[in-house]
């Protein structure tokens, strides 16, 4: 039976260190201060916002959540993110995906400026991961390498696939694991004999968005499997990992709910705070 990468657990103790830097910078006098857009009414989003609101509280981080209507303009969106990059209050901000269809992302993260873009999503923090420089790293793919470290999951000289291209995940946490020298496979939707490559897998990362896509015949005999998936079936949330057979199969194993997503809110928390703390130097 698989080690579970529990994400609760590792959550709740990264975020007590989080609390101490926050004091430390309290005394100074600095405070750190987070500001999250979401434009429209999308579920799954004001589900992630009211997270990174409780978590911003229990740290005591000044939060400020701007609910923008769904017809909100491009222009509107930008000269919001103008004032935010002004207010020496806000030291991160982040604009909840996905945007509604006739707003341009790409245009809208560019505008943040990279010192507070504590999503990791600016060209700029984006090319200093693939160059190896420090930078703004995302949080889900940043979550996804303090989970396997602190389940002390072998990485140099492994081979890590990740199955999903995205700029958020697929590509970044593959940066990410070439930097902690694993041989990395990206696979995706036009990959021939997927079960081929995930199979060869020390390291398999799901994050393809599709309900217990990855079964136990495409894990190998004590693979890590890291799920990044984030479903809903039947009302329950669910991963794209079939949980069930592949924690018999795999060696550790991120569960769906209480895993990745646990991280990427503590990481959110951690990039806002070392922003504040760039600022005091």
């Amino acid at each position: 039976m698989a080690v579970l990468m529990d994400g609760r657990i590792m959550a709740a103790q990264l975020m007590e260190g989080l609390k101490e830097r926050v004091n430390v910078l309290k005394e100074k006098g600095v405070g750190v201060g987070l500001a999250v857009i979401l434009v429209g009414e999308d579920p799954a989003s004001q589900v992630y916002v009211r997270n990174k609101g409780k978590a911003c509280e229990e740290l005591g981080i000044h939060s400020e959540t701007i609910r923008l209507p769904e017809e909100t303009s491009q222009q509107a969106l930008e000269a919001l993110i103008d004032q935010l990059n002004q207010d020496d209050r806000i030291d991160g901000i982040l604009v909840q995906l996905p945007l509604p269809r006739h707003l341009n992302e790409a245009q809208a993260l560019r505008k943040i400026i990279p010192e507070k873009d504590v999503d990791g999503f600016h060209i700029e923090n984006a090319g200093k991961l693939f160059t190896g420089q420090q930078g703004v790293v995302a949080c889900t793919p940043k979550g996804i390498m303090h989970m396997l470290k602190e389940a002390k999951v072998p990485l140099s000289g492994r081979h890590a696939v990740v199955i999903g291209r995205s700029n958020i995940v697929g590509k970044p946490i593959a940066m990410l694991l070439l930097d902690e020298n694993c041989t990395v496979t990206i696979c995706h939707s036009r990959t021939q004999d997927l079960p081929g490559h995930t199979r060869q897998a020390d390291i398999l990362v799901a994050a393809v968005g599709r309900a217990g896509f990855v079964t136990a015949d495409m894990v190998k005999p004590g693979a890590a499997v890291v799920d990044v998936g984030i479903n809903r079936v039947n009302g329950k949330v669910v991963g794209d990992v079939d949980f069930e057979a592949v924690e018999k199969v795999a060696g550790y194993i991120s569960p769906v709910p209480g895993g990745v997503g646990k991280m990427t809110i503590g990481m959110l928390m951690e990039n806002t705070i070392e922003a504040a703390e760039r600022k005091a130097k």
